[in-house]
């Protein structure tokens, strides 16, 4: 798979800028059938950091109502990469 492919986008929450940059972590949304290795190389190659972990969780989607009927949002993953140290990323950019 490409690297387009792999990384969906970055996620924004006050638990990703806050609570995480001091463990040297961001979070991402990956593509569901991504491995961590994939992830890895994916953020290295993008990014242009060494990255040194990285965790990953699947995220059940929320069934939802709309109008009389019921439905669900699909499932996702999201990854939470620790970067070596010294390395920073800025996803602002």
């Amino acid at each position: 798979m490409l690297l387009k492919d792999t990384l969906v986008r970055p996620l924004i929450t006050e638990k990703s800028t806050t609570g995480l940059a001091s463990e040297r972590a961001h979070a991402f949304e990956v593509a569901v059938d991504a491995d961590k290795n994939r992830i890895k190389r994916a953020i290295e190659e993008f990014y242009g950091v060494k990255v040194e972990a990285v965790r990953t969780m699947i995220v059940r989607g929320k069934t939802k109502r709309f109008g009389r009927h019921f439905g669900k949002r699909k499932n996702w993953k999201k990854a939470y990469v620790t970067l070596a140290e010294g390395e920073t990323i800025n996803v602002f950019e």
